[in-house]
């Protein structure tokens, strides 16, 4: 599940599995398993028919100009890439075995129900779903937590959905910023957007990435991200229909690195040093004594100066300690301690 606590630690790493069981109930699986071996924190169905999201037609509409999907119709494109209704039970079951969070972006209010028979514990409203706003009402009344990739959208149809959800029930709801342009390149993002989203919400931002570098999701990390979406596949997989832009094997858990590196850079929400640094202050510098200094003997620009190392007192103390009269004797290359402006009653 998505908690405060693990969100507080590292972004939260859903594991999107979509058409790449390429037809496979084992394929499925194995995807889950991987997911889970490699350091995915969920992994995500996707709970549609084709019926629910077109109809089975040749004409020009309903076919794809361009991209990844070219020539295909919405119908043949939908049949094959669906996840099947009778498939969910135990995909459910079988990531529940592994202890691994599964969850599903349902495409239509009948996804709903079957996910709600099976305990879905949070939903994911898509991209080309989030102006369905039928859809996000069924899902918000099941009041569990949504969240709602934003790809496309402007702030005005985030607005309705977002508020379309908070009204109907929804226990939380997080936006991920998205761009829906497959693969995505680096020229295509403005991560400025996570908190222009953070800021008008008041609300968690997360990333759903449709890239093919890993510096892309090290950068949303950076803006801001909490939640990160990502496409799979299994290591050498050489067919599938979002394969272009899904992480293979192995790569799964380098990505998982870069999301847990990038968020442990990113630090504290205080102003914050770690204590490594400390043996690099020899190379400061301070105040020392450059030659014997007796006791109420004054300090001048002669007898002290700012040099390295810095084991001495700080150069802001120099100007005050000018011409005042020294409290002890002090050997040459001696630094200046601050149990010498205690003596002399010099305070900052």
């Amino acid at each position: 599940m998505i908690s405060k606590n693990t969100l507080k630690k590292t972004p939260f790493f859903v594991a999107e599995i979509s058409a790449n069981h390429n037809g496979s109930l084992l394929h499925a699986k194995k995807l889950i398993k991987i997911a889970k071996k490699y350091g995915a924190d969920a992994v995500k169905l996707q709970t549609y028919t084709p019926d629910t999201l077109t109809i089975k037609s040749n004409k020009l509409d309903f076919k794809i100009r361009g991209g990844l999907w070219n020539g295909k119709t919405l119908w043949d494109l939908y049949q094959k890439a669906q996840t099947p209704y009778e498939w969910h039970q135990e995909l459910f079951a079988y990531a529940k075995q592994l202890k691994i969070t599964c969850f599903s972006t349902p495409f239509d209010e009948s996804a709903v129900d079957l996910l709600e028979s099976l305990n879905c514990p949070f939903y994911k409203v898509a991209s080309f779903e989030m102006n369905h706003i039928p859809l996000i009402k069924k899902i918000a009344q099941t009041r569990k937590l949504i969240i709602i990739s934003t790809g496309m959208a402007n702030l005005n149809e985030i607005d309705v959905a977002y508020k379309t959800a908070k009204n109907n029930g929804a226990k939380e709801v997080i936006l991920l910023y998205c761009v829906s342009n497959y693969p995505s390149r680096i020229s295509d993002f403005n991560f400025n957007n996570i908190n222009i989203l953070k800021d008008k919400y008041n609300c968690k931002v997360g990333f759903s990435d449709h890239s093919t570098d890993n510096k892309v999701v090290a950068a949303a990390i950076a803006a801001g991200a909490e939640v990160i979406e990502k496409h799979i596949a299994l290591d050498g997989q050489k067919k599938g229909f979002d394969l272009a832009f899904s992480l293979k094997g192995k790569e799964i858990n380098d990505y998982a690195q870069v999301i847990k590196d990038s968020s442990l850079m990113m630090g504290k929400k205080y102003f914050f040093r770690k204590t490594s640094e400390n043996r690099s202050l020899q190379f400061r510098r301070s105040i020392y004594a450059v030659s014997d200094i007796k006791k109420g003997e004054k300090f001048t620009i002669k007898n002290i100066r700012v040099i390295r190392p810095g084991f001495g007192i700080q150069p802001f103390y120099f100007e005050k300690l000018i011409n005042k009269k020294s409290p002890s004797d002090i050997k040459c290359a001696t630094p200046l301690k601050k149990s010498l402006l205690k003596k002399m009653r010099i305070f900052i």
